[in-house]
């Protein structure tokens, strides 16, 4: 009796087994065919001067073309200097916003919340649009209406090599908050009350309850928004493909921007595929010591 009825719950767990395997079935089709295909593609494309009638075999030419390239190291530089720009300064404005939004009451953070993270869900090209409108050169732009008050003269905010690229981060930094903003609320409103009643008792000042409670059990969060943006900020095409069009003299060519160029604007597929598995693994390295260097000391 007992074998048999082990057997029967033997039976039982490898049907169950089977049934996960058929529900996650799906996921597995889909990963396979969008992601794991593309990128084991991407891999045997970076060797050829690939043509879509016959390609050539090259070996490792593509990347030595584009380690020699100085518009490759060029648009990372940009890159980079978008990304130190932006990335820290998007996080202190999400994290400040989310503070002055939580002693709100419930409503009133919820119509906050929608209003913040309404850019997300627009158009990107809507909203490039609208910055094109702000950056107008001409007096009718409305930051060149706005340094006229102070008596400057009006400047051509995206053609110059001066203001292009701080013309990017200006936009960076006033815009697409929502996400990160909605999940530091989340994360604060995750923090045991009995901390701040602790302090209260101690008779800490706000300052004080901010660095010791909120900024600690903060730092997973912060950890997490550190890693997406910076992933994000090393991807950035949009911006500068509608804003500038990695002009001028390629002050905004972004990686991002220098691969699509080089995949659909001269064809070089090889040289493409190459560029955009460097700049894949050059965000696994930065990621990685984010992790190794900042994730010390936090728990999940």
């Amino acid at each position: 009796m007992a074998q048999q009825a082990a057997k029967i719950k033997k039976r039982r767990l490898q049907d169950d087994g089977a049934w996960g395997y058929l529900f996650i079935a799906v996921a597995l089709v889909v990963y396979a065919l969008f992601t794991a295909y593309p990128v084991v593609s991407a891999f045997i494309i970076s060797f050829q001067d690939y043509k879509p009638l016959g390609s050539t075999f090259i070996g490792f030419d593509n990347y030595v073309s584009t380690f020699h390239s100085e518009l490759f190291w060029k648009s990372i530089r940009n890159t980079v200097v978008y990304t130190v720009l932006t990335v820290p300064v998007a996080l202190f404005l999400s994290f400040s916003v989310a503070i002055l939004i939580l002693p709100l009451k419930k409503w009133m953070q919820t119509a906050f919340k929608a209003i913040y993270y309404l850019p997300v869900v627009a158009s990107g090209v809507a909203l490039s649009v609208v910055w094109l409108w702000i950056y107008d050169p001409m007096p009718e732009g409305i930051f060149n209406k706005l340094i006229g008050l102070f008596g400057a003269h009006n400047q051509n905010w995206l053609g110059t090599t001066t203001y292009s690229m701080l013309s990017l981060v200006i936009m960076a930094w006033l815009s697409s908050h929502g996400a990160a903003i909605i999940i530091y609320l989340a994360a604060l409103l995750g923090i045991d009350e009995s901390y701040y009643e602790a302090a209260d008792l101690d008779g800490a000042g706000f300052l004080q309850k901010l660095w010791h409670i909120v900024v600690p059990s903060l730092k997973p969060t912060t950890l997490f928004l550190l890693v997406t943006s910076v992933i994000g900020s090393f991807q950035v095409f949009q911006n500068a493909y509608l804003m500038t069009g990695g002009g001028p003299d390629h002050a905004t060519t972004m990686v991002g921007l220098l691969i699509f160029d080089n995949a659909f604007k001269y064809f070089e597929f090889g040289k493409a595929a190459a560029q955009s598995l460097i700049l894949a693994l050059i965000i696994a390295v930065i990621s990685l010591f984010q992790f190794k260097f900042l994730g010390k000391d936090v728990e999940y």
